[in-house]
């Protein structure tokens, strides 16, 4: 493969994409503005993403999964975004929730929990932040204690996307009170109906409505031995490790909620007439939409080449992958509130779909880790 294959998408992923869009607009779209109304979770969505495999496309043929790799799942979840961005945190968050299974559990753990992923019987969520350990990670309370083989689990996590749906949680906690900070953290698979495991009220949030955020809370959660994903003491280097993946695949929501508001912006000032000529023909308006296209295929190509740096397991990741979610996240943004901008009225009320977008693209910035922890991501690769 030359270098420059590197930024060409292969004929299988355009076919893919082209799958993925007929889906998205045929059996998601007509749902969102409801979904985002009503702060409900979109079954519509989830059907017909399980129904063409695309649910969780990242998990390997080896587990009943389709196999897909890093750039074929960042497609998907662009197109799915494109048109409803909680729709597309079904894809992003199986991949974020199993990553961690993927990256360090042992074999009967990886058979034992990706297969019902795969196969659409579960969703997978993923326990990491804290009220007091968000961007912070190793400063988390929740801690399991060792009872013979097994874990005592007590604590709280917050911001757990699609809590209450999910069948699986990935949950850090801290094993050794009197360890080295960070070194002191494993990682468990707690299922939903463990006893002692409950979720706080769902968050009443600005955006991505769709999907369900709530806190998880333990109380004296027994953890069998064998549901520890990497060894103990692995956790948090298994959870950042995990991160830099899974922070492309934000980025590629956020180009897909981007991608949706400039489409909605073309198609409303072409058609809109002021002045006797359409919106369009002005040379403002032209630079605007020169300008946000600009901007959504730069962050496209971070994105893709961060995912290809994904899928080889590249060594500057962290710093692809942060700047592709930092990139792309910024600039969705400046994109949807510039899409707003360009219906005047009509951006501003609920009749069209991109002061949604707007809302839904402002979660990108904040999530998986804010924008400001990106840049001392990326600062902190560029003075090793």
């Amino acid at each position: 493969m030359s270098d420059f294959d590197l930024f060409k998408t292969n004929e299988e992923h355009e076919e893919l994409r082209e799958a993925v869009r007929s889906v998205a607009e045929d059996k998601i779209a007509p749902h969102a503005a409801e979904v985002d109304e009503k702060s409900a979770f979109p079954q519509d969505a989830l059907d017909a993403l399980v129904a063409t495999d695309f649910h969780a496309a990242h998990i390997a043929e080896d587990y009943e999964g389709v196999g897909a790799d890093a750039l074929a799942t960042c497609i998907i979840i662009e197109e799915v975004a494109r048109v409803c961005a909680s729709s597309s945190l079904i894809p992003a968050v199986n991949k974020l929730g199993t990553m961690p299974l993927i990256l360090g559990a042992s074999e009967e753990v990886k058979q034992r929990y990706l297969t019902p992923v795969a196969r659409g019987e579960a969703m997978f969520s993923y326990g990491l932040s804290e009220r007091e350990a968000g961007s912070d990670t190793a400063a988390m309370r929740t801690q399991a204690a060792p009872k013979g083989d097994d874990w005592i689990l007590n604590g709280q996590k917050s911001w757990i996307t699609n809590a209450g749906v999910s069948d699986y949680y990935t949950v850090l906690a801290v094993t050794d009170p009197e360890g080295r900070r960070g070194r002191n953290i494993s990682a468990f698979v707690v299922h939903a109906d463990d006893p002692g495991f409950t979720l706080g009220e769902p968050e009443r949030k600005l955006g991505i409505k769709g999907s369900p955020t709530r806190e998880l809370f333990f109380d004296d959660v027994r953890i069998p031995g064998d549901r520890i994903v990497g060894a103990p003491g692995e956790g948090l280097k298994i959870a950042l490790r995990t991160l830099d993946h899974t922070r492309v695949t934000i980025g590629a929501q956020a180009v897909g909620i981007a991608q949706g508001a400039l489409d909605h912006a073309v198609a409303y000032v072409k058609e809109r007439k002021q002045f006797g000529k359409a919106v369009a023909d002005f040379q403002g308006i032209q630079f605007m939409l020169a300008d946000m296209a600009m901007k959504l295929e730069t962050a496209r190509q971070m994105v893709y080449v961060a995912a290809a740096k994904s899928e080889r397991g590249d060594e500057d990741l962290p710093f692809y992958g942060a700047a592709a979610k930092c990139y792309a996240s910024d600039a969705a943004m400046e994109i949807t509130t510039d899409a707003v901008q360009l219906l005047g009225g009509a951006g501003y009320v609920k009749d069209f779909p991109l002061e949604r977008m707007m809302r839904d693209a402002k979660i990108t910035q904040i999530y998986e880790g804010t924008n400001q922890i990106q840049r001392m991501v990326m600062a902190r690769q560029l003075l090793k």
